[in-house]
C-alpha cells in the first residue's frame, strides 16, 4: 500500500494552484483529502503576515504531535523554514520552485533544506483540481512592485509569465474535464505579459474562444493595470460581474508611506466607471499601517464611502522584517486597529447590502460549490453567496436563478 500524502494549503490562490501542481506530480504515492488519514503532510505556507505564520508554525506542531512526517513549502518557508527545520519540526523545506520534484524529495532517506530560484517559470499542465468546482490558472509568477510593507517579491522574485500556448492548454485540459470557470491568479496578474507586447486582456479574450469557457475572473488587478485593452472587455458576457482591484488605502497620505503607485482621486474615477457599468467591486485594504493617525483614518474613511466598494479584503497591518515599513513609527495600537477594522467592514458590508438590493431584478448566474442534505451554497456573478434549497444534488452545477430573497449576508433561492 503506498503512503498517504495530504495537502495543507495556507494564503493565495497561487498557492492553491502550486498544491495542484504538486498533487498532479505524485507517483508513489496516493492522495488524500482526510488529515487524520495521512502518513505525510505537505504544508504549503503563507507569510504575508504575522498572523500567517503563526498559523503555519501552529499547525505544524499540532501534526507533529499526531507523528505526521511533515514538509513544508511556500512563502514561508523562504521566511521561517530555516528556523522550522533547525528546530527539528519538519522533515524537509523546499521552494515553489522545486515542487515539480515532489515526488522523489517525499521519497528522499535524509532531511533536506533545497530552496531552488527564484526566477523559475512553471511549466507544469494541471489536468484537475480536487475538491474544487472553479479551476485557478496560475499566469504569472512574482511582482517588481515595491510596496513598504510587503515581503511578497522577496520570496516570489520579480515578476515573469508563463507561456501563453501553456496557458491556453491548461484551460483547454480543465473545460474538457468539466470545469467551466476559471481564476486567473499569480503575484500580480495584472503584469502577465509586461515587456513583451502580451497582456492579461488579449489572454482572456483567447481564452474565451475555448470550447466550455463559461465565466473568467481576475483574481485581483492594480489600478494602473486597468488599461485600454482591458477596457475593452469590460462588457464580454464571459467576464465575472465583480473585479477585485487592490487599492491598499484610500488617504493619499497612507498611499505615499506604502510606496503604492495608485491616488485616491483616480482611483475614484475609475470605480465610478465600473460602478455605472455594474460590476461589483472588491480591494485589500491594510488597516493600521504604521503613520495611520485618526485624521487620515478619518479621511480614509470618507473617501472611502465614494468608492462603491461591495468587497473588502482587509488586512491588520503586520510589521515584515526587511521591509520599510518595519522601521517607520508611529505605530497604531492593536485596539484602535480592531475597532477600524470594524468600521471599514460595516462600510462595505452596507454597500453589499445595497448592491444586491439595487440588482435584485437580474437573473444570477450560480456555479454550486458546495452543500447537502438539501442546502447548496455558490456564488453568482457578482462574487456574491447564494444559498440554495433543494431536493436535487446540486453540487458542481451552473444554475440561473430568476426568484430569490436577498438577506443580509447573501442571497437566498428555494428551487
Amino acid at each position: 500500500m503506498k503512503p498517504k500524502v495530504y495537502f495543507k494549503t495556507f494564503g493565495c490562490r497561487t498557492n492553491v494552484f502550486d498544491s495542484q501542481v504538486m498533487m498532479s506530480a505524485l507517483r508513489d504515492y496516493d492522495l488524500t483529502e482526510v488529515e487524520s488519514d495521512a502518513d505525510i503532510v505537505v504544508v504549503n505556507s503563507c507569510t504575508v503576515t504575522n498572523g500567517a505564520d503563526v498559523s503555519v508554525r501552529g499547525y505544524i506542531n499540532s501534526m507533529e504531535k499526531q507523528g505526521k512526517k511533515m514538509f513544508l513549502t511556500g512563502c514561508g518557508a523562504h521566511t521561517k523554514g530555516e528556523s522550522l527545520f533547525e528546530a527539528g519540526k519538519v522533515q524537509g523545506v523546499f521552494g515553489q520552485s522545486e515542487k515539480m520534484k515532489i515526488n522523489s524529495l517525499l521519497s528522499t532517506p535524509n532531511r533536506f533544506y533545497e530552496m531552488g530560484d527564484l526566477n523559475y517559470i512553471d511549466d507544469a499542465i494541471v489536468e484537475e483540481f480536487v475538491g474544487k468546482s472553479r479551476a485557478f490558472i496560475k499566469i504569472q509568477e512574482g511582482c517588481n512592485f515595491r510596496c513598504s510593507y510587503c515581503i511578497i517579491p522577496f520570496v516570489r522574485g520579480d515578476a515573469r509569465s508563463m507561456e501563453e500556448s501553456q496557458i491556453l492548454e491548461q484551460v483547454r485540459r480543465l473545460a474538457g474535464n468539466g470545469f467551466g470557470e476559471f481564476v486567473l491568479t499569480g503575484t500580480n496578474v495584472g503584469s502577465y505579459g509586461q515587456g513583451d507586447k502580451r497582456s492579461i486582456a488579449t489572454l482572456m479574450q483567447k481564452m474565451s474562444l475555448i470550447r466550455g469557457v463559461r465565466r473568467i475572473r481576475v483574481g485581483s488587478l492594480e489600478p494602473i493595470q486597468i488599461n485600454e485593452p482591458f477596457l475593452e472587455i469590460l462588457e464580454e458576457p464571459w467576464l465575472e460581474r465583480h473585479l477585485h482591484i487592490a487599492i491598499q488605502h484610500s488617504s493619499n497620505t497612507m498611499l505615499k508611506l506604502m510606496n503604492r503607485r495608485n491616488r485616491y482621486e483616480s482611483d475614484r474615477e475609475l470605480f465610478a466607471m465600473l460602478h455605472h457599468k455594474g460590476f461589483a467591486l472588491g480591494t485589500d485594504f491594510i488597516v493600521g499601517h504604521p503613520g495611520e493617525s485618526d485624521a487620515i483614518w478619518e479621511e480614509a474613511m470618507d473617501n472611502l464611502k465614494g468608492l462603491h466598494l461591495t468587497h473588502i479584503h482587509p488586512f491588520t497591518y503586520s510589521k515584515r522584517d526587511g521591509t520599510p515599513s518595519a522601521t517607520m513609527k508611529p505605530a497604531v495600537n492593536g485596539t484602535v486597529s480592531a475597532l477600524r477594522m470594524q468600521q471599514l467592514n460595516g462600510i462595505v458590508h452596507h454597500n453589499n447590502y445595497q448592491f444586491r438590493q439595487h440588482h435584485a431584478s437580474l437573473p444570477l448566474d450560480v456555479l454550486v460549490e458546495s452543500g447537502g442534505e438539501g442546502i447548496y451554497t455558490g456564488l453568482d456573478q457578482f462574487f456574491n453567496k447564494m444559498v440554495i434549497r433543494s431536493d436535487e444534488d446540486l453540487s458542481g452545477n451552473w444554475i440561473t436563478i430568476h426568484n430569490y430573497e436577498v438577506e443580509n449576508d447573501h442571497n437566498t433561492a428555494n428551487l
